[in-house]
């Protein structure tokens, strides 16, 4: 009689199955010594994980009992085969017994939740077909509908509600209170959004344990593109947020402090949900964000042109000296000689409109703390304006200067009208927006001084006849 060790057993697995007959008729007594001297890694159930099925089928012909053999995590042949999705495997396996379906491991998943979880479809119909209870056993307060969308297996969800779904296996919360809406919800899965409101019964304004309906979950999140498609499928499926807002909307001829005290309880904790705060300063920051770059683009163009202008003036530069007037030498502007006075106006226009641009983009990228503020951000954009009408006043000086007075007298004319006509809205527009700096200064200044005091907002107490 030949004894084999675990570890020359384990070999055969990699063999030809006749090297299994010659070792079992050598000695019947192998697959139950095997067994009965390890717990942990049997051969059934590494031949599982590797997929040989010939194998498999060999040693079930002699021992079928070994299919409810488990291992050391309480994981049986099948469970193995079911995850890693060996269909013939598992067919062999389920002719030895189909109460394996049911066996749960150490984590209390059984063949078929391991299967949904790794998107086996194939598997999934083999087991459920064999013993299609085992879609109904429960896994840590989650059916495995909640595993199906946990791990988003969309396929695997849509067939088991439609074979073995009815309206309370559709509807089953778990220990938070969320069903599989909620879920779906929650992990933005559009897919299955559709399918289960499309084709089953399940409650779309159902609350979970935080009274929170899919909607007040969808309104969370990022206002991105699944967000729209999203909100649009469950407004199409009447669809509401929180149960305290749905009461402002619900009665226009009601008062809010006809709402009770409940609802006022709801209410504030959804004013000082972090998500809602979190939501407001989102979209502060946002805006915040998008003037700064608008401002700094803008501010890194105007500093280009008026450099430009200041280092290549209108007429150019002499380009040779002169013995009889000291003003004229090789690189001085000819504006300077020609036209003095205009050159002045001019340097100071565009000394004014480079130095706010280069301000502005040396404030932006300092990163200073204070210009995350409104206030300061509207500074930015009122020095932004100075500079613009600064170069606008330049360009008026070019056209004045480079265009012939007598053939383009009445062309100079309109340009230069135009543009202080534009200068002059500009001026109106700094002069408003000083003054709303000032107001909103001032209202700030009044609520440090003067707090006022909220009204607490108290519910009504109906008596029994609802007055």
């Amino acid at each position: 009689m030949v004894v084999l060790t675990f570890e020359s057993y384990i070999e055969l697995l990699y063999r030809s199955n006749k090297i299994l007959i010659s070792s079992h008729q050598n000695d019947p007594l192998i697959l139950d010594r095997v067994t009965l001297n390890r717990y942990g890694d049997l051969p059934l159930h590494i031949a599982s994980m590797l997929g040989h099925t010939n194998f498999v089928k060999e040693i079930l012909n002699r021992k079928p009992q070994l299919a409810m053999e488990p291992d050391s995590q309480r994981r049986l042949p099948l469970h193995i085969a079911s995850t890693k999705g060996h269909v013939e495997l598992v067919r062999a396996l389920l002719s030895a017994s189909t109460e394996a379906c049911l066996a749960c491991d150490c984590d209390g998943n059984n063949p078929l939740h391991l299967a949904a979880i790794k998107g086996r479809s194939d598997v999934v119909k083999e087991l459920v077909q064999a013993r299609p209870h085992a879609a109904r056993a429960i896994v840590q307060q989650e059916t495995i509908l909640h595993l199906c969308v946990n791990h988003n297996q969309p396929e695997i969800l849509k067939f088991l509600i439609e074979t073995t779904g009815d309206d309370e296996f559709v509807s089953f919360k778990d220990s938070q209170g969320n069903n599989i809406l909620h879920l779906a919800v929650v992990y933005r899965q559009t897919e299955t959004i559709n399918f289960l409101l499309l084709s089953t019964t399940i409650q779309v304004n159902e609350e979970n344990s935080s009274g929170e309906t899919p909607m007040d979950i969808l309104g969370q999140g990022p206002k991105d593109l699944k967000y729209q498609q999203i909100l649009q499928s469950l407004t199409r499926a009447g669809a509401v947020e929180a149960k305290i807002g749905n009461l402002f909307r619900q009665d226009p001829q009601s008062s809010r402090n006809e709402i009770g005290v409940d609802g006022l309880d709801d209410y504030n904790k959804r004013q000082a949900s972090p998500f809602y705060l979190k939501e407001t300063s989102k979209n502060s920051d946002d805006w915040l964000d998008k003037k700064r770059n608008t401002l700094m683009v803008v501010a890194s163009l105007i500093a280009t042109m008026a450099f430009q202008a200041g280092s290549n003036p209108p007429g150019g530069v002499w380009q040779e000296g002169s013995r009889e007037d000291p003003n004229i030498k090789a690189g001085y502007a000819i504006m300077a000689t020609i036209h003095p006075l205009e050159y002045q106006i001019f340097l100071v226009c565009n000394t004014v409109g480079f130095v706010s641009s280069l301000s502005i983009i040396l404030l932006l990228i300092s990163g200073l703390p204070f210009l995350k503020h409104r206030f300061f951000m509207w500074i930015l954009m009122v020095i932004m304006w100075i500079a613009a009408t600064s170069m606008s006043a330049t360009y008026s000086i070019f056209i004045w200067l480079l265009s012939p007075k007598a053939e383009s007298n009445t062309f100079r004319n309109v340009v230069i009208c135009i543009v202080l006509v534009w200068i002059g809205l500009m001026t109106l527009l700094v002069v408003g927006h000083i003054i709303r700096l000032i107001a909103i200064a001032m209202r700030i200044l009044r609520r440090l001084l003067f707090p006022k005091k909220r009204p607490i907002l108290r519910p009504t107490i109906r008596n029994q006849d609802g007055m």
